[in-house]
């Protein structure tokens, strides 16, 4: 995009370009969403950013009215494979928090100071004002949702010290953390405490397909540690997490609470987005972001619906299913090494897997009980599902949020009893992989419909639903039949 295109963006409030890029005020000292309901500045005064922490390395300080901070991310990081692209996806994992810079490069596979170059020049900030940026977004929502002391939610934020929280705050939103929590906006209802769960908006851009998302979520729900309740249209998706220091219990609402408003009638109204709202109970507060990110590449929140529809509506196979249903999402996995063995062993072994390995949970939720178990618990069953498990378990392969896909896929590939359409079912859901064209699709999928095949994938299985066609069968490892495994 050049100038004269992000300008246009920012003066008719273009809510399709929030995340894509920010821009920022000399004259005010305030950086922005491009959709600010602010009044449009002077094109002079106008300074772009890729990224909210690069405005903030400016000297910026983030709006109080659009809150640039709380936009979804660009899709450009779920699309990208370089390093670039990895590293976005490990920082809003949480990997700088938990490892440093030097653990975020050991796992990309350079050296610090290759990271910290490419980063600084491609996003005008490094891994640490990006993680910085994050921690104060994360600080904001524990102090404007809890009534936490101020120096718990500093360290849950993943802040080294109160002094570096007071410092962050006060620079990217020029109030002090008392300040913030008390300017909270009030909806009527009682301040959320750890026991009570956070709430959250999880922010998406343009239309949402809801309904898909939460049918395939409820047609693969393992008993003990997930369940879809509710009619359609207003159901909740319960699991449980395992996370870094700890486990969680979320939840999230199949409809968007406003829904979600259009710039005006007509075809040609630019489709404002909305969210979907979440509850998270965690044992641990510092796994906040770590959540909430793989509750949205779960949820395929930061994808790009404009782009999507437009690559894929061009096509006569495709543009009908499209303008039925826009905002069509590609769902990933909110545990990337548990959907991999979901994906080999089918809902029946997985249940069965839950019941024998599964960790109990110290107080259960209803009928969430377990959290499911981890590769190492798994190592010890007979392959192929010993040898996937092992693979995890020693990092011989990797599904974290910056693993190289084309390497993963490999190292899947490689493994007994793993066939290649399971490997790359698991490499769009576990990996969040955009482009991924299955083998063995009764249609072909060609090249022309790049970046963004998988979502073509879903459409063509919609068109196949529609003409009645029989649903694939599908075995468990031992190739009888299981109920069915998860679905790209």
């Amino acid at each position: 995009m050049d100038e004269e295109t992000r300008y246009e963006a920012v003066r008719s409030r273009d809510a399709r370009f929030d995340g894509v890029f920010f821009f920022a005020v000399e004259t005010t000292g305030i950086y922005c969403r491009p959709s600010c309901p602010a009044v449009a500045p002077k094109r002079q005064n106008v300074r772009y950013y890729p990224t909210a922490a690069a405005a903030q390395t400016s000297g910026f300080r983030a709006c109080r009215r659009c809150r640039p901070d709380a936009v979804p991310g660009s899709a450009e990081w779920n699309v990208r494979a370089d390093v670039v692209g990895r590293a976005m996806r490990m920082i809003g994992d949480g990997v700088v928090d938990r490892e440093g810079v030097p653990g975020l490069a050991v796992r990309l596979g350079y050296s610090a100071r290759q990271v910290q170059r490419q980063l600084t020049a491609e996003l005008g900030a490094g891994p640490v004002a990006l993680a910085r940026a994050q921690r104060a977004h994360t600080a904001r929502v524990l102090l404007q949702t809890t009534d936490l002391p101020v120096t718990e939610i500093a360290f849950a934020a993943g802040f080294a010290s109160v002094r570096q929280f007071n410092d962050t705050i006060k620079a990217v939103y020029a109030l002090t953390p008392t300040t913030l929590r008390a300017a909270a906006p009030r909806r009527g209802t009682a301040r959320a405490t750890p026991a009570a769960g956070i709430p959250l908006r999880l922010a998406h851009r343009g239309p949402y397909q809801a309904a898909p998302v939460f049918d395939l979520l409820g047609q693969e729900a393992v008993p003990g540690i997930e369940e879809v309740t509710g009619e359609r249209g207003a159901r909740t998706y319960r699991r449980t997490l395992r996370l870094p220091h700890g486990t969680a219990i979320v939840a999230v609402e199949e409809t968007p609470s406003p829904p979600a408003a259009t710039d005006g009638p007509g075809p040609g109204a630019v489709h404002r987005g909305g969210w979907l709202d979440a509850r998270l109970h965690l044992t641990d507060l510092r796994d906040l972001t770590t959540a909430v990110q793989r509750l949205r590449r779960l949820f395929d929140l930061d994808a790009d619906p404009y782009a999507v529809d437009d690559r894929l509506g061009a096509d006569p196979r495709l543009a009908p299913l499209v303008a039925a249903r826009p905002g069509l999402r590609s769902p990933g996995a909110a545990d990337p090494e548990e959907f991999a063995v979901r994906a080999l062993v089918g809902r029946a072994g997985a249940q069965r897997l839950v019941e024998r390995y599964g960790k109990a949970l110290d107080a259960a939720c209803g009928r969430l009980t377990h959290a499911f178990p981890t590769p190492a618990e798994l190592a010890g069953e007979p392959d192929p599902l010993g040898a996937l498990a092992t693979a995890l378990a020693d990092g011989t392969l990797r599904l974290d949020a910056g693993a190289d896909r084309d390497d993963a896929e490999a190292a899947l590939i490689a493994l007994p009893g793993l066939d290649a359409r399971t490997a790359a079912l698991i490499r769009t859901r576990s990996l969040g992989d955009p482009d991924v064209a299955p083998p063995g699709e009764p249609e072909p999928v060609p090249d022309a419909w790049r970046p963004w095949r998988s979502y073509a994938v879903s459409h063509l299985r919609h068109l196949r639903y529609l003409r009645h066609l029989p649903p694939e069968s599908s075995t468990d490892g031992a190739g009888a039949h299981s109920s069915p495994r998860p679905q790209l």
